[in-house]
């Protein structure tokens, strides 16, 4: 039986992970939970899965939750230090990371440093740290699993091959839920819109990432990463269907793809089971019934943040960093009204711009890069006339 940490236990990809849990309890154990601010339901799922230890972000839940639950039972941290003890939590085999954002950097960068496999569906840890992310790894001999379904598909089409033989990887794109709109058209988007993705259900901050095409870019940086691939083996393409999740060819031209509905507990269970699988039983997938897979070359113009992805790949060292906090200080002002959502990528390019290298040697010259970039675009917002 393999025992299971998930940070990120409230989230769309916690939800998922426990739901694969729940049909293989002979499998799988629930040693660990770890959320951010939501007690009541983080408290059902003590009930249901009995984890030892469990952590909220916020201390204000975590008090609540103490109050309603046995607490010989189940321990309840707080604070970034109580995700982070969740994550090193020692009865644990595998960590499942999905805490959204730049949040997740600590806990999971804690999870190798304790020797834990990781199975990872937060991409910002890759993203604004990936080079010293994989170097733990390998100082702990553990592995990093690819959750997001793109990198599982690259993962998968990757087994059993070269990688030496690989000419590139192709990152597959829904394009979001205005992909066939006008540009024109774009400058009045509100929140309510950009939170209907086509395909996925996910969480807020993702699908807007989506809607901006952001969520490809923080996927070509990841994959960068996990893959140990130079940024010119690594594109993108528009496939609306979602059916194909990425593909990878090689030198001779096979190209090697992972097909299959947008049901994310597949990857998931792939990860939590690897090198088995898991008998899911989702539907049948019909190409027949499908008829057609669509594709079509990204528009960096009207969707300028995939662009701006690349730029921070092949910049200064601290750029990815830079890129991510940006735009997480943006899709949060965009959700709460306070910009437009042209103003997104308006945001992470000037803070971009406004960034002056620095070494980055450690996890916390990271993090230093982290909070200047939010402080700077936050100042972006204020005195800038954007599109609002």
């Amino acid at each position: 039986m393999k025992r299971l940490v998930i940070l990120g236990s409230t989230g769309s990809i916690g939800v998922s992970t426990l739901d694969v849990v729940a049909q293989f309890p002979d499998k799988f154990q629930i040693v660990g939970l770890a959320a951010g601010s939501k007690d009541d339901v983080l408290e059902e799922q003590i009930r249901a899965f009995h984890p030892k230890v469990v952590a909220l972000s916020s201390p204000d839940a975590a008090k609540r939750l103490r109050s309603r639950i046995d607490t010989t039972q189940v321990e309840v941290m707080d604070g970034e230090g109580g995700l982070c003890e969740v994550a090193r939590f020692p009865e644990c085999d595998l960590v499942i990371s999905a805490i959204v954002g730049g949040a997740g950097l600590k806990p999971t960068l804690a999870a190798l440093q304790a020797g834990r496999q990781v199975a990872l569906a937060n991409k910002e840890p890759m993203v604004m740290a990936g080079q010293l992310m994989q170097q733990e790894a390998q100082a702990h001999g553990v592995t990093i699993f690819p959750i997001d379904s793109e990198h599982s598909a690259i993962f998968q089409s990757m087994e059993g091959h070269r990688k030496v033989d690989i000419r590139r990887v192709v990152l597959t794109a829904s394009g979001g839920p205005f992909w066939d709109w006008d540009a024109a058209d774009l400058e009045h988007v509100t929140p309510e819109q950009a939170l209907k993705h086509p395909n996925w259900t996910m969480g807020a901050k993702i699908t807007i990432d989506s809607a901006t095409l952001m969520n490809k870019g923080l996927e070509v940086i990841e994959a960068r990463w996990l893959f140990d691939l130079p940024v010119a083996q690594i594109d993108v393409v528009i496939h609306r269907e979602s059916i194909i999740h990425s593909l990878v060819e090689y030198c001779d031209g096979s190209v090697l793809s992972q097909l299959g509905h947008p049901d994310m507990r597949a990857p998931i269970s792939y990860a939590m089971n690897y090198p088995e699988r898991v008998p899911l039983h989702p539907p049948l997938l019909d190409l027949g019934k499908i008829g057609k897979l669509t594709f079509f070359p990204p528009n960096t113009e009207k969707f300028p943040c995939l662009q701006l992805a690349y730029d921070a790949l092949t910049g200064e060292a601290g750029l990815p960093a830079t890129l991510n906090a940006a735009n997480e200080i943006a899709v949060h002002a965009f959700l709460k009204n306070q910009i437009a959502f042209l103003d997104i990528p308006k945001v992470i390019q000037e803070t971009m711009a406004a960034y002056s290298p620095t070494p980055l040697s450690s996890i916390e010259d990271v993090l230093d890069v982290d909070q200047w970039a939010r402080r700077t675009a936050e100042d972006i917002m204020k005195t800038c006339v954007l599109a609002v």
